[in-house]
């Protein structure tokens, strides 16, 4: 079990293997759900995105063009969580 200490503006840093278990990572959001008997649950917040919002991301980036094998690698990668 790990024990975090609570500061005095009620502010409490979570370990970074705390983190990596729970699959957050900078930048990521938290969230919290208040539960029963003064429990909480973390999780990973994950952002509710749409083709729409996606496509044209990267217009004027880069001048590279993906082959499919390229976008299947990506993909492939992704899906399994490694960098």
């Amino acid at each position: 079990m790990t024990t975090l200490k609570v500061t005095a503006k009620g502010q409490v840093t979570l370990r970074k293997s705390v983190l990596h278990h729970v699959g957050i990572r900078y930048g990521d959001q938290i969230e919290v759900e208040l539960l029963p008997g003064g429990r909480v649950l973390l999780t990973a917040g994950r952002p509710a995105g749409t083709v729409e919002g996606f496509i044209g991301v990267l217009a004027g980036k880069t001048r590279r063009v993906a082959s499919i094998e390229d976008m299947n690698e990506a993909i492939a990668q992704g899906w399994s969580g490694k960098e």
